[in-house]
């Protein structure tokens, strides 16, 4: 395994690059730790190495991920992100332990953290929805990528409509939040059920608007209607 891992490093260090590295920085206001690689290529690589990995069994990847993680560099969290993720079949509920300290200790940046739920820990909420309550648990956390990801962990469900009502109890315990970027999370999740559920999301927004800060509530309302933007942008 760890043959894997100097392969997978060499290859990131391989085709850095100065100038995305340089770059990266602006999209963030925490200091992130990169290589300077373009996204399709990362994928390129996590899916040639998956081809290898994938007889080891789920424990030994886990175990693989928890090493690029360790890492602190934003691409090893991506293909540790995308390797978890493509085992999603293969979920059992002891692995919520697993996909929490993930997020409890190495989770440093939205990027990151998005990549992780959206993917990993929605597939895994779908499949054992009893898993749920966790994320209100996290909406209550003094670290604030796990307030971000109560939110966030839900957006791919939320298209499809599903957990309207645990999206709603996840934006009541966030409602005040100051850091922006939970607002974001939070908003873009109600964004995401309103895809499906505009006029319950629309009446949500109405009833909060007056605790909603203004940056979760523009995203809020991003994919309604015009007479429903109106309306919810009324003072």
């Amino acid at each position: 395994m760890e043959k894997i891992l100097k392969d997978i490093r060499h290859q990131l260090k391989l085709n850095s690059d100065k100038k995305i590295k340089d770059s990266v920085g602006r999209f963030f206001k925490e200091k992130v730790k990169v290589y300077g690689l373009k996204t399709s290529f990362v994928r390129k690589i996590d899916k040639e190495y998956f081809k290898t990995v994938r007889a080891l069994g789920k424990d030994k990847i886990f175990k693989l991920c928890e090493e690029l993680w360790r890492s602190g560099y934003m691409e090893e969290s991506f293909i540790a992100c995308n390797w978890s993720y493509y085992l999603h079949n293969d979920y059992e509920e002891k692995d919520i332990k697993i996909f929490e300290r993930w997020l409890a200790n190495y989770v440093s940046n939205w990027a990151s953290c998005d990549t992780l739920c959206n993917h990993t820990i929605g597939a895994f909420v779908e499949k054992y929805p009893k898993f749920l309550v966790n994320l209100k648990n996290w909406a209550k956390s003094e670290n604030r990528w796990m307030r971000r990801a109560a939110a966030v962990t839900l957006i791919v469900p939320a298209k499809r409509g599903k957990f309207l009502n645990e999206i709603f109890a996840i934006s009541d315990i966030l409602l005040r939040d100051e850091d922006d970027l939970v607002q974001k999370g939070y908003g873009w999740v109600l964004k995401a059920a309103s895809q499906a559920h505009e006029k319950q999301v629309f009446d949500y927004v109405l009833k909060n608007k007056s605790a909603m800060p203004r940056t979760a509530l523009r995203y809020a309302i991003e994919k309604m209607s015009k007479e429903h933007k109106a309306k919810a942008m009324q003072k």
